[in-house]
């Protein structure tokens, strides 16, 4: 995935908040993972809508101009070897 490309969640996970966990997580058939609450920010931004560069900054405007971009790429590039998200 480059930075113009739009992320989406597969169809096999699913993102949720978890009242019990105190945290977003991703769901899949055999289980979960509890995501950390920046991994948790970015997660939500991904909607099959926004681009890379649009969640960036998004983010960015968030944490009061703080450079996100090379977090964001490694959780994205994380998620996608994981199978979490793929391109749109």
């Amino acid at each position: 995935m480059n930075k113009e490309s739009i992320p989406t969640l597969s169809p096999l996970f699913r993102f949720q908040w978890e009242e019990a966990q105190q945290c977003h997580v991703v769901l899949y058939p055999e289980g979960m993972v509890k995501l950390s609450q920046s991994a948790g920010e970015i997660m939500k931004q991904v909607d099959g809508e926004k681009s890379v560069t649009t969640i960036i900054q998004t983010l960015s405007d968030l944490f009061d101009g703080a450079d996100v971009s090379d977090d964001v790429i490694a959780f994205i590039t994380e998620a996608e070897k994981n199978g979490w998200i793929e391109p749109k």
